[in-house]
């Protein structure tokens, strides 16, 4: 039985919350094991002790497979003692079998947090202008981390330093789950660099001229930019029905940055999605 706040029993029911979830904020380790596995025995206890050392800075989960059938198959567990490493909300490191001390302790140094997410964390509490000194700092270090890199990308965007902010949320790469933040933040940037148009005179030119694409293509980009999300995806839809590589693609690239920008599941990124395979596979 788990006996300190880091040291925790999960099962089925609770893996997602108490693994997955947990992994996005404290790196989580797993050890599949069972009461009648004699490694179990060795390994367990092993296992139990460093993370007491550490007091907390990660968390070990222990999955009796025998108790918890499902989340065992899911992770193709068929020798125990099998131990995987959480951090970010993904495995990224394990082992099989009763291994040496030296082995866990490797592959902690791959999960517990580096000097890099040290001056990351720090960098989410200071003032804008500390905070970007320890996120330059951090990216000294480790040039294509992450997180270094969208905190950054979001400061710099905030302080309407758009072209760097984009530069620096290009950077962040997969597997890292930070680059669906990344591509949001990017695409909302754009969306608001794009958007300076004159609205009203736009619609008065379009009045005189319904073919007039590029006045279309600006005020869909400005009414999105506003957060007239319906209004401005339908003039951009306007403008790909009637020649869908106008101005290089750019009104079906700003409804991708539009659908980025209100997430998948929203009803207007659903319904203009598929206008939008209409007109350009028509």
């Amino acid at each position: 039985m788990a006996t300190a706040s880091w040291i925790i029993d999960v099962r089925d029911d609770d893996f997602e919350r108490e693994v997955i979830e947990r992994s996005k904020t404290t790196p989580v380790v797993v050890d599949f094991w069972a009461p009648w596995c004699g490694p179990c025995k060795t390994l367990g206890p092993m296992l139990e002790r460093i993370a007491d050392e550490h007091q907390g800075a990660f968390v070990l989960a222990k999955v009796n497979v025998d108790e918890a059938p499902a989340i065992s198959q899911a992770f193709g567990i068929q020798s125990i003692p099998a131990v995987k490493g959480f951090r970010d909300g993904m495995l990224v490191n394990e082992f099989v079998g009763a291994q040496a001390e030296s082995v866990i302790r490797q592959m902690l140094d791959g999960i517990l947090p580096t000097a890099t997410d040290t001056l990351v964390a720090a960098a989410k509490t200071q003032p804008p202008a500390e905070a970007e000194a320890t996120l330059r700092e951090a990216l000294v270090l480790e040039p294509r981390h992450p997180y270094a890199l969208l905190e950054l990308g979001r400061l710099l965007g905030a302080r309407g330093e758009t072209e760097d902010a984009l530069g620096m949320l290009e950077r962040v790469s997969p597997p890292s789950p930070a680059v669906a933040e990344a591509e949001r933040l990017a695409a909302e940037l754009r969306t608001q660099q794009d958007g300076a148009g004159d609205i009203p005179a736009l619609r008065a030119r379009i009045a005189t001229d319904p073919n007039d694409l590029a006045a279309r293509l600006e005020l869909g980009r400005a009414l999105a930019a506003t957060g007239a999300h319906e209004d401005g995806l339908g003039e951009l839809l306007a403008v790909v029905q009637r020649d869908r590589r106008f101005d290089d693609d750019a009104a079906r690239k700003a409804m991708v940055d539009v659908f980025a920008v209100l997430g998948n599941d929203h009803p207007l990124t659903e319904r203009f999605r598929a206008e939008l395979a209409k007109a350009l596979y028509r």
